[in-house]
């Protein structure tokens, strides 16, 4: 990570080093005194506790330092320093990254949980950086207004939105990045930015699907909202070994679908594969019931909901996070069912989600902001569970299955994969260089450099 010096805190005596100029010689009392007890060292109480990502394969990484913000000027102090002192730097929103790239180890972690205020008024939020989903959603729904984004209730709006934002209303309304109106953010130079399309519009163009920790720290996003729909949530149950002919049909089904329609197909691995269909409709269930006709025969769940209990119903029981790797590919062209069904087939601990695209998503030029996956027809999400083997074993299958797919090399960036072929290419596509001539504009000397970072 291009880091110079790592502050190692081994023992009482080094712990209580690390308040002065600490064994690698940096001065964590300069920034105690900005932050007071709100700057988190390995010996303070609740360390550990505030240390853990969602990904507990990356459960050991140690950060040396926690700064848990309030204000953009806590933000500024934590950059300035970390650029001076010449360590790893990193914000953290939901601590959701699959790669744990928001804990770095022996770095500072800009911890934005006490950034998450959301304030409705008219058709724009105003959302502070740290705030997770289910909040979110609450705020915005209760006010009758709606948000595509994502389903995961701890989720960061910060993550989600900077790597463009896939929804389940997202082929009505698009990509969270496609509402983003103007951002607050913090760059190397600890310069407080307001950004938007007619204030520093390059920034404000790489900020929308740029992915995060690449061009600064946002401290609060605006986002142009739409008046909240009634939806319609449904599932179709399919029995084991169904994985080809559902799969295909799933395909052809979606490239036919409405803008109203989205979809998602997940199939968990088994002796036989077990496929299932699930999705939201934007509108009555009188419009979606022969829509599902459509599809194979299967047991159906259909569900008339508000915008808003959609989101609680997609948001699920909270979770404490779990040892896994992931991956992702975009899929341009059909895939054939039969091929997943090979993939998926006497494999243990393996699903793919695949999420529907087209519809609103696909009306955006794909320079136009800088997601540049306009064109898929679906992301395909690997999950491999890390449970009776190492982590190297859970890798080496899933790069079966992720390159099994046969979708060239391409990824998104919010499923980030530390072993990710090219990934420069695969995430950014042909919005690559100029994503890069704006990163060394705003962090000429990679303040926030990190494994993937631009």
């Amino acid at each position: 990570m291009g880091v110079n010096r790592r502050t190692f805190l081994q023992g009482t005596a080094l712990a209580v080093a690390s308040l002065g100029t600490g064994s690698a010689g940096t001065n964590w009392a300069k920034l105690r005194r900005r932050l007071g007890e709100r700057l988190v060292l390995p010996q303070d109480a609740g360390y550990d506790r505030l240390r853990m990502p969602f990904n507990t394969v990356y459960a050991n990484r140690r950060p040396a330092a926690i700064a848990r913000c309030v204000r953009p000027e806590d933000v500024q102090a934590c950059l300035k320093f970390a650029s001076h002192e010449r360590i790893p730097v990193a914000a953290r929103s939901g601590k959701h990254s699959y790669a744990a790239y928001s804990l770095p180890e022996n770095g500072l972690v800009v911890d934005l949980a006490g950034m998450s205020a959301v304030e409705v008024a008219g058709n724009r939020a105003r959302i502070g950086a740290g705030a997770q989903l289910l909040p979110v959603y609450e705020a915005i729904g209760g006010a009758g207004r709606a948000l595509p984004a994502g389903t995961c209730r701890s989720v960061g709006i910060g993550g989600l939105a900077l790597g463009g934002g896939i929804s389940v209303i997202g082929r009505k309304y698009g990509l969270t990045c496609d509402h983003l109106a103007g951002a607050r953010i913090v760059t190397p130079d600890g310069c407080l930015r307001t950004v938007s399309a007619h204030e520093e519009p390059d920034l404000f163009w790489a900020l929308r699907g740029g992915g995060g920790g690449n061009f600064g720290i946002v401290t609060q996003f605006t986002f142009r909202t739409d008046p909240a729909p009634d939806v319609t949530v449904f599932n179709l149950g399919y029995p084991p070994g169904a994985t080809a002919e559902v799969f295909d049909a799933w395909q052809e089904w979606m490239a036919q679908a409405p803008d109203e329609l989205w979809s998602g197909f997940r199939v968990d691995a088994g002796p036989l594969s077990d496929p299932n269909v699930g999705g939201v409709h934007v509108g009555p269930a009188k419009d979606l019931l022969p829509l599902l006709d459509r599809m194979p025969r299967a047991e159906r769940y259909v569900q008339e909901m508000s915008y808003l209990e959609a989101m609680r119903y997609y948001a699920g029981d909270p979770d404490p996070g779990k040892p896994f790797v992931a991956s992702s590919r975009m899929l341009r062209d059909h895939v054939p069912g039969a091929r997943i069904a090979g993939l998926m087939d006497g494999q243990r601990n393996v699903a793919i989600l695949f999420d529907s695209f087209g519809g609103a998503l696909a009306r955006v030029a794909p320079d136009a902001t800088a997601f540049p996956h306009r064109d898929a027809h679906a992301s395909a999400q690997i999950f491999v569970d890390v449970v009776d083997e190492t982590v190297e074993q859970a890798r080496a299958r899933l790069a079966v299955v992720r390159d099994g797919l046969g979708a060239g090399n391409t990824g998104y960036v919010n499923y980030i994969d530390p072993e990710m072929p090219d990934w420069p290419t695969a995430y950014y596509g042909r919005n690559l260089a100029r994503l890069r001539k704006v990163a060394r504009r705003h962090d000429p000397d990679r303040v926030l450099a990190f494994p993937q970072g631009l």
